[in-house]
Protein backbone atom coordinates (compact mmCIF):
# COMPACT_ATOMS: atom_id res chain seq x y z
CA UNK A 1 0.00 0.00 0.00
CA UNK A 2 1.66 3.38 -1.20
CA UNK A 3 -0.13 6.31 0.53
CA UNK A 4 0.13 9.99 0.10
CA UNK A 5 -1.27 13.15 2.07
CA UNK A 6 -4.97 13.65 2.81
CA UNK A 7 -7.48 15.84 1.18
CA UNK A 8 -9.93 17.53 2.52
CA UNK A 9 -13.39 19.38 2.05
CA UNK A 10 -16.12 20.86 3.51
CA UNK A 11 -19.93 20.91 2.30
CA UNK A 12 -22.00 23.47 2.45
CA UNK A 13 -23.69 22.06 5.73
CA UNK A 14 -21.06 21.80 7.56
CA UNK A 15 -19.99 18.21 7.31
CA UNK A 16 -15.71 17.93 6.86
CA UNK A 17 -14.32 15.44 4.88
CA UNK A 18 -10.99 13.98 4.75
CA UNK A 19 -9.61 11.11 2.14
CA UNK A 20 -6.40 9.16 2.59
CA UNK A 21 -6.02 7.96 -0.85
CA UNK A 22 -4.36 4.42 -1.65
CA UNK A 23 -3.51 1.90 -3.97
CA UNK A 24 -5.49 -0.61 -2.35
CA UNK A 25 -8.26 -2.97 -3.10
CA UNK A 26 -10.41 -2.61 -0.02
CA UNK A 27 -11.59 0.74 1.24
CA UNK A 28 -12.82 2.58 4.04
CA UNK A 29 -15.67 4.85 5.17
CA UNK A 30 -17.54 6.16 8.04
CA UNK A 31 -18.66 9.03 10.20
CA UNK A 32 -16.79 10.41 12.85
CA UNK A 33 -19.83 12.14 15.55
CA UNK A 34 -18.57 14.29 18.29
CA UNK A 35 -20.47 12.73 20.72
CA UNK A 36 -19.85 10.44 23.42
CA UNK A 37 -21.05 9.10 26.51
CA UNK A 38 -19.96 12.85 28.65
CA UNK A 39 -22.85 14.10 26.18
CA UNK A 40 -25.41 12.40 27.79
CA UNK A 41 -27.95 14.20 30.55
CA UNK A 42 -27.54 12.59 34.11
CA UNK A 43 -30.76 10.90 33.52
CA UNK A 44 -30.02 9.18 30.10
CA UNK A 45 -26.05 7.05 31.14
CA UNK A 46 -25.94 4.54 28.00
CA UNK A 47 -27.92 6.86 25.64
CA UNK A 48 -24.96 7.33 23.55
CA UNK A 49 -24.19 3.45 23.07
CA UNK A 50 -27.28 2.80 22.98
CA UNK A 51 -28.40 4.79 19.86
CA UNK A 52 -25.13 3.18 18.52
CA UNK A 53 -26.72 -0.41 18.36
CA UNK A 54 -30.28 1.10 17.14
CA UNK A 55 -29.10 2.95 14.45
CA UNK A 56 -28.68 -1.00 12.88
CA UNK A 57 -31.89 -1.51 13.66
CA UNK A 58 -34.25 -0.33 11.13
CA UNK A 59 -34.31 3.25 9.13
CA UNK A 60 -37.27 4.70 6.70
CA UNK A 61 -36.11 2.52 3.90
CA UNK A 62 -34.70 -0.29 5.71
CA UNK A 63 -35.47 -3.27 8.32
CA UNK A 64 -32.52 -3.95 10.48
CA UNK A 65 -31.83 -7.73 8.34
CA UNK A 66 -31.41 -5.12 4.91
CA UNK A 67 -29.11 -2.99 6.88
CA UNK A 68 -26.77 -5.69 8.04
CA UNK A 69 -27.04 -7.39 4.62
CA UNK A 70 -26.50 -4.23 2.56
CA UNK A 71 -22.52 -4.42 2.61
CA UNK A 72 -21.93 -8.60 4.14
CA UNK A 73 -23.77 -9.13 0.55
CA UNK A 74 -20.58 -7.61 -1.56
CA UNK A 75 -18.15 -9.17 0.66
CA UNK A 76 -18.24 -6.10 3.27
CA UNK A 77 -18.83 -4.95 6.82
CA UNK A 78 -20.30 -2.65 9.16
CA UNK A 79 -19.51 -1.86 12.33
CA UNK A 80 -19.59 1.39 14.77
CA UNK A 81 -18.73 1.94 18.28
CA UNK A 82 -19.03 4.62 21.35
CA UNK A 83 -16.60 5.95 23.23
CA UNK A 84 -16.76 8.67 26.09
CA UNK A 85 -16.57 11.51 23.63
CA UNK A 86 -17.20 10.52 19.80
CA UNK A 87 -19.12 7.25 18.08
CA UNK A 88 -17.86 5.88 15.16
CA UNK A 89 -19.98 4.77 12.76
CA UNK A 90 -17.73 3.12 9.58
CA UNK A 91 -17.63 0.12 6.87
CA UNK A 92 -15.02 -1.81 5.30
CA UNK A 93 -15.47 -3.16 2.08
CA UNK A 94 -14.45 -3.91 -1.95
CA UNK A 95 -13.29 -0.61 -3.58
CA UNK A 96 -15.44 -0.45 -6.03
CA UNK A 97 -18.67 -0.35 -3.59
CA UNK A 98 -17.64 2.69 -2.47
CA UNK A 99 -20.96 4.55 -2.91
CA UNK A 100 -23.17 1.57 -1.44
CA UNK A 101 -21.21 2.25 1.80
CA UNK A 102 -22.00 6.17 1.91
CA UNK A 103 -25.76 5.90 0.87
CA UNK A 104 -25.87 3.39 3.83
CA UNK A 105 -24.32 5.01 6.58
CA UNK A 106 -26.08 8.44 5.49
CA UNK A 107 -29.28 6.50 5.63
CA UNK A 108 -28.70 5.42 9.44
CA UNK A 109 -27.63 8.50 10.04
CA UNK A 110 -30.37 10.55 9.11
CA UNK A 111 -33.15 8.04 8.85
CA UNK A 112 -32.87 5.80 12.24
CA UNK A 113 -36.51 5.18 13.41
CA UNK A 114 -35.93 3.59 16.57
CA UNK A 115 -38.93 0.74 16.01
CA UNK A 116 -40.37 -0.34 19.63
CA UNK A 117 -40.12 -4.00 18.82
CA UNK A 118 -36.58 -3.52 18.01
CA UNK A 119 -35.78 -1.36 21.28
CA UNK A 120 -36.82 -3.99 23.51
CA UNK A 121 -34.61 -6.86 21.53
CA UNK A 122 -31.83 -4.54 21.92
CA UNK A 123 -32.17 -3.85 25.59
CA UNK A 124 -31.73 -7.42 26.20
CA UNK A 125 -28.87 -7.02 24.43
CA UNK A 126 -27.27 -4.64 26.25
CA UNK A 127 -28.52 -5.87 29.66
CA UNK A 128 -26.51 -9.01 28.76
CA UNK A 129 -23.28 -6.74 27.31
CA UNK A 130 -23.50 -4.92 31.15
CA UNK A 131 -23.75 -8.46 32.90
CA UNK A 132 -20.71 -10.20 30.97
CA UNK A 133 -18.61 -7.05 31.74
CA UNK A 134 -19.41 -7.68 35.43
CA UNK A 135 -18.16 -10.85 35.19
CA UNK A 136 -14.61 -9.60 33.93
CA UNK A 137 -12.84 -8.04 36.50
CA UNK A 138 -9.63 -7.14 34.11
CA UNK A 139 -12.04 -5.05 32.36
CA UNK A 140 -14.53 -3.62 35.03
CA UNK A 141 -12.04 -2.58 37.35
CA UNK A 142 -10.96 0.77 34.45
CA UNK A 143 -14.64 2.00 34.68
CA UNK A 144 -14.73 2.15 38.13
CA UNK A 145 -11.28 4.10 38.30
CA UNK A 146 -12.16 6.34 35.98
CA UNK A 147 -15.40 7.04 38.12
CA UNK A 148 -13.33 7.31 40.95
CA UNK A 149 -10.80 9.56 39.40
CA UNK A 150 -13.71 11.85 37.86
CA UNK A 151 -16.31 11.36 40.61
CA UNK A 152 -19.78 13.07 39.98
CA UNK A 153 -18.76 14.09 36.55
CA UNK A 154 -19.73 12.48 32.97
CA UNK A 155 -16.43 11.31 32.34
CA UNK A 156 -16.95 8.93 35.04
CA UNK A 157 -20.51 7.37 33.62
CA UNK A 158 -19.54 3.86 32.04
CA UNK A 159 -20.08 3.93 28.22
CA UNK A 160 -22.59 0.77 28.71
CA UNK A 161 -24.70 2.99 31.18
CA UNK A 162 -26.38 1.08 34.14
CA UNK A 163 -29.71 -1.04 33.99
CA UNK A 164 -31.89 1.18 35.18
CA UNK A 165 -31.39 4.14 32.69
CA UNK A 166 -31.74 1.91 30.08
CA UNK A 167 -34.93 0.39 30.92
CA UNK A 168 -36.63 3.90 30.22
CA UNK A 169 -35.10 4.29 26.83
CA UNK A 170 -37.62 4.35 24.20
CA UNK A 171 -38.03 5.93 20.72
CA UNK A 172 -38.21 9.86 21.52
CA UNK A 173 -34.78 9.13 23.71
CA UNK A 174 -32.91 8.15 20.87
CA UNK A 175 -34.28 10.08 18.10
CA UNK A 176 -33.83 13.33 20.85
CA UNK A 177 -30.03 12.43 21.67
CA UNK A 178 -29.49 12.07 17.57
CA UNK A 179 -31.70 15.39 16.90
CA UNK A 180 -29.18 16.92 19.46
CA UNK A 181 -25.63 15.79 18.18
CA UNK A 182 -25.77 13.90 14.60
CA UNK A 183 -25.68 17.13 13.03
CA UNK A 184 -23.28 17.92 9.82
CA UNK A 185 -20.94 20.38 12.15
CA UNK A 186 -20.47 18.15 14.58
CA UNK A 187 -19.54 15.30 12.44
CA UNK A 188 -16.20 14.16 10.02
CA UNK A 189 -16.80 12.09 6.71
CA UNK A 190 -13.30 10.19 6.11
CA UNK A 191 -12.98 7.32 3.44
CA UNK A 192 -9.25 5.86 3.09
CA UNK A 193 -9.13 3.98 -0.69
CA UNK A 194 -8.44 4.28 -4.26
CA UNK A 195 -11.28 6.20 -5.40
CA UNK A 196 -10.31 10.03 -6.83
CA UNK A 197 -11.26 12.82 -4.28
CA UNK A 198 -13.50 14.79 -6.26
CA UNK A 199 -15.67 11.52 -6.70
CA UNK A 200 -15.42 11.10 -2.92
CA UNK A 201 -16.91 14.66 -2.65
CA UNK A 202 -19.00 14.10 -5.06
CA UNK A 203 -20.65 10.89 -3.62
CA UNK A 204 -20.92 12.71 0.08
CA UNK A 205 -22.84 15.65 -1.37
CA UNK A 206 -25.16 13.60 -2.87
CA UNK A 207 -26.02 11.22 0.75
CA UNK A 208 -25.44 13.78 3.03
CA UNK A 209 -27.72 16.03 1.79
CA UNK A 210 -30.33 15.43 4.41
CA UNK A 211 -27.93 15.49 7.22
CA UNK A 212 -29.50 18.34 9.91
CA UNK A 213 -27.11 21.83 9.59
CA UNK A 214 -27.74 22.57 13.54
CA UNK A 215 -27.95 20.94 16.10
CA UNK A 216 -27.35 21.35 20.15
CA UNK A 217 -24.03 22.74 21.43
CA UNK A 218 -21.76 20.83 23.81
CA UNK A 219 -22.37 21.95 27.23
CA UNK A 220 -19.29 20.06 28.23
CA UNK A 221 -17.50 21.29 31.03
CA UNK A 222 -14.23 20.21 32.59
CA UNK A 223 -13.95 17.68 35.78
CA UNK A 224 -13.00 19.32 38.71
CA UNK A 225 -9.62 17.84 40.77
CA UNK A 226 -10.29 14.96 43.14
CA UNK A 227 -8.12 13.99 46.15
CA UNK A 228 -6.69 10.86 45.72
CA UNK A 229 -7.30 8.01 47.29
CA UNK A 230 -7.23 4.12 47.85
CA UNK A 231 -10.17 1.77 47.74
CA UNK A 232 -10.74 -1.92 48.06
CA UNK A 233 -13.66 -3.35 46.61
CA UNK A 234 -14.39 -7.10 47.64
CA UNK A 235 -15.06 -9.08 44.38
CA UNK A 236 -14.40 -12.52 45.82
CA UNK A 237 -11.62 -12.76 42.91
CA UNK A 238 -9.54 -15.53 42.10
CA UNK A 239 -6.81 -12.69 41.64
CA UNK A 240 -5.77 -9.68 43.09
CA UNK A 241 -7.01 -6.81 40.42
CA UNK A 242 -5.02 -3.49 40.78
CA UNK A 243 -5.02 -0.06 39.15
CA UNK A 244 -2.41 2.87 40.22
CA UNK A 245 -2.82 6.38 38.54
CA UNK A 246 -3.44 9.67 38.76
CA UNK A 247 -5.15 12.16 36.64
CA UNK A 248 -3.11 13.88 33.51
CA UNK A 249 -2.96 15.95 30.75
CA UNK A 250 -5.36 16.17 28.10
CA UNK A 251 -4.75 15.57 24.15
CA UNK A 252 -3.78 18.98 23.69
CA UNK A 253 -1.53 20.19 25.91
CA UNK A 254 1.84 20.50 25.24
CA UNK A 255 3.21 18.14 27.51
CA UNK A 256 1.39 14.99 26.32
CA UNK A 257 4.16 13.92 23.70
CA UNK A 258 6.63 14.02 26.92
CA UNK A 259 3.98 12.11 28.85
CA UNK A 260 3.33 9.70 25.92
CA UNK A 261 7.09 8.26 25.85
CA UNK A 262 7.16 8.31 30.07
CA UNK A 263 4.42 5.76 29.37
CA UNK A 264 5.44 3.46 27.17
CA UNK A 265 8.81 3.45 28.69
CA UNK A 266 6.87 2.09 31.97
CA UNK A 267 4.50 0.16 31.15
CA UNK A 268 4.02 0.17 27.19
CA UNK A 269 3.55 -2.78 24.61
CA UNK A 270 7.06 -4.01 24.62
CA UNK A 271 7.71 -6.58 26.94
CA UNK A 272 10.87 -4.72 27.72
CA UNK A 273 8.95 -2.25 29.36
CA UNK A 274 10.32 -1.38 32.92
CA UNK A 275 7.24 -2.65 34.81
CA UNK A 276 6.80 -6.00 32.86
CA UNK A 277 10.87 -6.68 33.26
CA UNK A 278 10.79 -5.50 37.25
CA UNK A 279 7.31 -7.76 37.78
CA UNK A 280 7.09 -10.55 35.29
CA UNK A 281 10.68 -11.56 33.99
CA UNK A 282 12.85 -11.29 37.29
CA UNK A 283 10.40 -11.81 39.23
CA UNK A 284 7.48 -13.79 38.42
CA UNK A 285 4.75 -12.12 40.10
CA UNK A 286 2.37 -11.25 37.44
CA UNK A 287 1.10 -12.78 34.02
CA UNK A 288 1.19 -9.11 32.57
CA UNK A 289 1.27 -5.74 33.36
CA UNK A 290 0.36 -2.34 31.45
CA UNK A 291 0.56 1.21 31.64
CA UNK A 292 -2.09 3.77 29.84
CA UNK A 293 -2.55 7.04 29.20
CA UNK A 294 -5.85 8.27 28.54
CA UNK A 295 -6.38 11.52 27.18
CA UNK A 296 -10.00 13.14 27.00
CA UNK A 297 -10.49 17.16 25.36
CA UNK A 298 -10.62 18.65 29.15
CA UNK A 299 -9.32 15.71 31.05
CA UNK A 300 -6.88 12.68 31.14
CA UNK A 301 -5.62 9.98 33.30
CA UNK A 302 -2.51 7.41 33.61
CA UNK A 303 -3.09 4.13 34.85
CA UNK A 304 -0.84 0.87 35.76
CA UNK A 305 -2.92 -2.03 35.72
CA UNK A 306 -1.41 -5.74 37.08
CA UNK A 307 -3.23 -8.79 38.27
CA UNK A 308 -1.60 -10.85 40.51
CA UNK A 309 -1.85 -14.02 43.71
CA UNK A 310 -3.34 -12.05 46.64
CA UNK A 311 -0.53 -12.51 48.29
CA UNK A 312 1.94 -11.29 46.04
CA UNK A 313 -0.39 -8.06 46.15
CA UNK A 314 1.63 -5.54 48.29
CA UNK A 315 5.40 -6.86 46.69
CA UNK A 316 4.18 -5.89 43.70
CA UNK A 317 2.56 -2.67 44.52
CA UNK A 318 5.51 -2.32 46.40
CA UNK A 319 7.61 -2.60 43.24
CA UNK A 320 5.73 -0.44 40.94
CA UNK A 321 5.69 2.47 43.37
CA UNK A 322 9.87 1.93 43.21
CA UNK A 323 9.64 2.13 39.35
CA UNK A 324 7.75 5.43 39.57
CA UNK A 325 10.31 6.46 42.08
CA UNK A 326 13.17 5.74 39.69
CA UNK A 327 11.75 7.98 36.85
CA UNK A 328 10.87 10.78 38.96
CA UNK A 329 14.36 10.73 40.70
CA UNK A 330 16.75 10.08 37.79
CA UNK A 331 16.38 11.33 34.55
CA UNK A 332 17.37 9.40 31.11
CA UNK A 333 20.61 8.98 29.97
CA UNK A 334 21.43 10.11 26.63
CA UNK A 335 21.58 5.95 25.63
CA UNK A 336 18.35 5.66 27.30
CA UNK A 337 16.53 8.85 25.55
CA UNK A 338 17.30 7.25 21.83
CA UNK A 339 16.53 3.99 22.82
CA UNK A 340 13.31 4.94 24.44
CA UNK A 341 12.56 6.83 20.76
CA UNK A 342 13.84 4.44 18.40
CA UNK A 343 11.26 1.96 19.74
CA UNK A 344 7.82 4.27 20.25
CA UNK A 345 8.44 5.70 16.27
CA UNK A 346 8.94 1.82 15.42
CA UNK A 347 5.99 0.77 17.44
CA UNK A 348 4.13 3.57 15.68
CA UNK A 349 4.93 2.60 12.06
CA UNK A 350 3.89 -1.06 13.03
CA UNK A 351 1.00 0.57 14.05
CA UNK A 352 0.17 2.00 11.01
CA UNK A 353 0.27 -1.21 9.28
CA UNK A 354 -3.41 -1.89 10.76
CA UNK A 355 -4.90 -0.35 8.02
CA UNK A 356 -8.47 -0.48 9.63
CA UNK A 357 -6.49 1.50 12.56
CA UNK A 358 -5.02 3.85 10.25
CA UNK A 359 -8.30 4.38 8.92
CA UNK A 360 -10.27 4.83 12.61
CA UNK A 361 -6.81 7.14 13.30
CA UNK A 362 -7.55 9.22 10.71
CA UNK A 363 -11.29 10.16 11.73
CA UNK A 364 -10.47 10.56 15.32
CA UNK A 365 -7.24 12.89 14.35
CA UNK A 366 -9.27 15.08 12.08
CA UNK A 367 -12.41 15.31 13.94
CA UNK A 368 -10.02 16.71 17.30
CA UNK A 369 -7.47 18.60 15.61
CA UNK A 370 -8.35 19.22 11.86
CA UNK A 371 -5.59 17.66 10.57
CA UNK A 372 -3.71 14.27 10.09
CA UNK A 373 -0.32 13.80 11.20
CA UNK A 374 2.00 11.92 8.59
CA UNK A 375 3.88 8.76 10.09
CA UNK A 376 6.77 11.31 9.74
CA UNK A 377 5.43 14.40 11.67
CA UNK A 378 4.50 11.77 14.35
CA UNK A 379 7.98 10.63 14.46
CA UNK A 380 9.74 14.17 14.73
CA UNK A 381 7.23 15.08 17.78
CA UNK A 382 8.62 12.38 19.59
CA UNK A 383 12.38 12.79 18.53
CA UNK A 384 11.95 16.17 20.25
CA UNK A 385 10.92 15.13 23.70
CA UNK A 386 14.25 15.92 25.83
CA UNK A 387 14.88 13.90 29.03
CA UNK A 388 14.75 16.89 31.06
CA UNK A 389 10.68 16.83 29.53
CA UNK A 390 10.52 13.23 30.84
CA UNK A 391 11.69 14.02 34.06
CA UNK A 392 9.22 17.12 34.41
CA UNK A 393 6.02 15.14 34.18
CA UNK A 394 7.00 12.37 35.95
CA UNK A 395 7.19 14.27 38.99
CA UNK A 396 4.51 16.57 37.99
CA UNK A 397 1.97 13.66 37.11
CA UNK A 398 3.26 10.42 38.92
CA UNK A 399 4.20 12.54 42.25
CA UNK A 400 3.30 9.80 45.38
CA UNK A 401 0.84 12.32 47.13
CA UNK A 402 -0.89 12.11 43.44
CA UNK A 403 -1.52 8.34 42.97
CA UNK A 404 -5.01 6.76 43.62
CA UNK A 405 -4.94 3.09 44.06
CA UNK A 406 -8.39 0.73 43.26
CA UNK A 407 -8.01 -2.99 44.32
CA UNK A 408 -10.34 -6.00 44.01
CA UNK A 409 -10.22 -8.86 45.94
Amino acid sequence: MTETSTLTHTLPGGLRIVHLPTDADVAYCGLAVDAGTRDEAEDESGLAHFVEHMLFKGTQRRRAWHILNRMESVGGDLDAYTTKEETFLYSVFPAPHLERAVELIADLATNARFPAAEIEKEREVILDEIRSYEDAPAELIFDEYESMLFDGHPLGRPILGNKRALRRFDTLRGQSFMTRYYAAPNMVFFSMGPTDFRRVVRIAERHFAALPTVGSPHRRTPPAEAAPRETVSRKRTHQSHVILGARACDLFDARHAPLYLLNNILGGPGMNSRLNVALRERRGLVYGVESNLTCYTDAGLCTIYFGTDPRNRMQALDIVRAELARLRDRRLSPTQLAAAKKQAVGQLRVAGDNREGLFLSLGKSFLRFGRCDTPAETARRIEEVTADEIFAVANEFLAPERLSCLIYE
